[in-house]
Parts: structure tokens; sequence; C-alpha cells
């Protein structure tokens, strides 16, 4: 019955149901892991849940300094429901400052409980990133973009690496101090084999993992974490092709319980196609997994929202999707992912906000957290944007509310 019910649901071919049953159940239980049982699926869940998305409030960060490191580059958000603050990760490698997250305090004004506005926003606090040792991480060693809180406390980060230099990325779990536990596997093939001319493989410079979330129970119980990068690997991206057409990137899904980690699954996440002819960037900056959204009281998993950012002629731009992962192709067997890709099915996504379409103008919006259940009820969701520490550019927050709408 919950076969029939899944293959009514999603619309895929048996044997695509198959495999992401074996991927959710088998891999994991021979991992010796956990066990791991499929989300109930009722008859009239479908393959997008019906959200919608409404812009509150917008604020700027005003501490351009703090405890003598600048305030800038902050490129993830993500919110610790316990103390009540948010911690932002800055990109800087080392450059300026030692790599580092700040945390963030966020007031309300509820006056009016339907459309409350960001009354203060301020850093109160800086935490200095180490290795296991507890030193700093040498200029350049690090490249972090990606930032998630894990049910268990810890925090997880992504460094993107630095292609260019032969430096590879990780995704890595920190405690609340700053100092590195573990780096989580990775498969050979996101590593870089060269430098320049001479790469195949690997994260393409400045294009790793961008974006990082975390879903699940944790104290003792298995969670899961999701990597992605901004755009193709190396080996996946053809420069005569792929400039204008579009562009996959690799999304990793591991499950983790306590000292215990293992990748189960990859899969492909397509970008839409760039905004124009004269884009100059373009790429997955963040994801989010709806687990987290308290307020929207989900039963399974595998919904996320999906950020991808622009840049060209006419500025920044953004666009926000809901995606699931349920009917995607595992492709952790292909190092090679490059033309006739018929028979692989990437995430299934589509757009909930185009943020072009508000009623301002968008900086290089990077991070995307949910934060505290607004006095309504429903769920906020926040962005910041990354100042690229350019005078030009700021740091600012965006407060809008997500919630579900009838059916």
């Amino acid at each position: 019955m919950l076969v029939n019910q899944l293959l009514t649901v999603l619309r895929v071919r048996r044997r695509a149901l198959f495999r992401v049953v074996g991927l959710f159940c088998v891999a994991v239980a021979a991992s010796s892991l956990v066990g791991c049982s499929l989300p109930q699926v009722q008859a009239e869940n479908r393959l997008f849940l019906d959200l919608s998305v409404d812009y509150l409030d917008d604020s700027q960060l005003s501490e351009i300094e703090f405890e003598g490191t600048p305030v800038g580059g902050l490129s993830a958000l993500t919110y610790d429901r316990q103390q009540g603050v948010f911690y932002a990760l800055s990109d800087d490698r080392g450059m300026l400052a030692p790599a580092r997250f700040y945390t963030l305090t966020l007031t309300l004004d509820s006056s009016d409980p339907n459309s409350p506005e960001i009354a203060d926003l301020s850093v109160t606090d800086v935490t200095e990133l180490t290795d296991a040792s507890g030193e700093p991480f040498a200029p350049g060693a690090i490249d972090p973009e990606g930032l998630a809180l894990s049910p268990d406390g810890t925090l997880f980060v992504s460094s993107e690496g630095v292609a260019s230099e032969g430096i590879a990325p990780f995704v890595a779990e920190f405690d609340r101090s700053g100092q590195l536990i573990r780096q989580l596997p990775l498969p050979e093939y996101f590593i870089p084999d060269s430098v320049g001319e001479a790469q195949e493989l690997g994260v393409r410079d400045n294009l790793g993992f961008e974006a990082l979330t975390v879903g699940g129970l944790g104290s003792g119980e298995p969670y899961r974490v999701f990597a992605a990068t901004e755009s193709a690997l190396q080996q996946d991206f053809d420069p005569d092709t792929d400039s204008i057409e579009t562009i996959n990137c690799r999304l990793l899904h591991y499950v983790v319980i306590a000292e215990r980690s293992q990748i189960v699954a990859e899969h492909l996440y397509r970008l839409d196609p760039p905004p124009s002819s004269l884009t100059i960037s373009h790429g997955l900056v963040e994801l989010l997994s709806l687990d987290g959204a308290s307020a929207l009281n989900l039963n399974g998993s595998g919904y996320f929202l999906a950020l991808e950012r622009s840049f060209g002629a006419s500025g920044f731009g953004a666009k926000l999707f809901q995606a699931n992962i349920g009917s995607a192709t595992d492709v952790s067997t292909l190092t090679y992912l490059r033309g006739d890709l018929d028979g692989i099915d990437p995430l299934a996504k589509r757009l909930l906000l185009d943020l072009n379409e508000l009623d301002f103008d968008l900086d290089n919006l990077e991070g995307m957290t949910f934060g505290p259940r607004l006095p309504d009820g429903s769920q906020s969701l926040l962005f910041v944007s990354d100042n690229n520490f350019r005078d030009e550019q700021k740091t600012e927050i965006l407060l809008f509310r997500l919630r579900k709408t009838p059916s």
C-alpha cells in the first residue's frame, strides 16, 4: 500500500522508487549506524508542500568591527533556538582576521503582530574557528561558506577549499568553542586533482561547498547533513555548453550518529538558467531543510528551501525554490556527469519566490535560516547578505514569514 501511494505521489518509475527506499533504509542499516524507517506518507501528501513566503522587514548591521575583527563577508546564518541567538559565518579566509563566526541578537517589534519588524540587530560575540589541536587555521587554508547547527548542539561548517591553490574542500563538525571535532568523509572526486588548466577532477575555484543544512533528531538518534556545491564539479562542466545551459550541482547526503558518519547518497541539484546572457556568476548558495521549520509541523523529511543567487550587469538577483529529494537519482557511483544524463533525475523543485520582485535592491544574499516563531505562530525565515568586505555593499538581514497555505 505504501509503495503504491508513493508511486502515485511521486510519479516515478518503480525502479527509482526502490532505489530511494533502499537509500533511506538499507544503506544506513548496512553501515551499522542505525536502522531507518520511511516517513509516514498520507494519501493527500504531494511532491511539494503548499507554502507561502511574505516579506516583513529588513535591517542593516551597523557594526563594522567587533573585538578587533572586521564584521563582514557573512555567508551563512543559523539559529540557536535554545539560546535565542543567531550564528553568522564570515567567509574571510583568515586574511583579515582568523576564521570565525559571530553571535547575533535580533529583537522584533511586535506592536503589530501581523507585521512584526526588526527593532534591533547587533553583534554580541565572535568565535574563532580552530583545528583539532586548538590552533588557528593558517591564512588561506579554509574558505568557510556553510554553517548549520546540529540537533546535538555542535556546528557544521563547509569550506569551499581553494582549488586554484590545490587546497581541498571539507565538511566538518566543530564544538561551540569553535574547535574542530572531525571532518566528514568526502569522495575523492570532489578534491581538486591539480591546479589551473591541468585540473580534471574536483570542485572548481570558489564554486565548492556553499550550501549546508542539517535535518533530523539528534541527541543519540541519527540525523542528516546535506552539503551541496555552488556549481558543477570540474569533470561535470563543459565550458563550451554549460556556460549558457543548465548546470548540475552535486549534493552529498550524510547520516550522522554520535562519532559515526557515512555518505548514504549523492544527488544532482539542477540550477535554473542564468537570468540573462550578461550574468557573471550564478549558483546555489544555500539549502535549508524544512525539518527545521518547527512552526510547520512537518511529518517526514526530504523537503528543502534552496536559494539561487546571481550577479551580472543589472546587479544581484536571487530566487527561492522548494526542493524535494524523494525522486532524485543516487549518482554516488558516477565520477563523471557530463553529456547525456537521460535517466538521471535531479531534485524536483519549483519556484517559491523571486526576490527580485521585492520593492528594493537586493545585495549579495548568501545565508538563510529559520528563526523564532512570529507572534501569529507562523515560522520566521531570515536571509543575510555577504558584503564582500566592500564599502559600497551592505550586511543586511531580511525577515520573512513562511507558512502553509490551504490546499
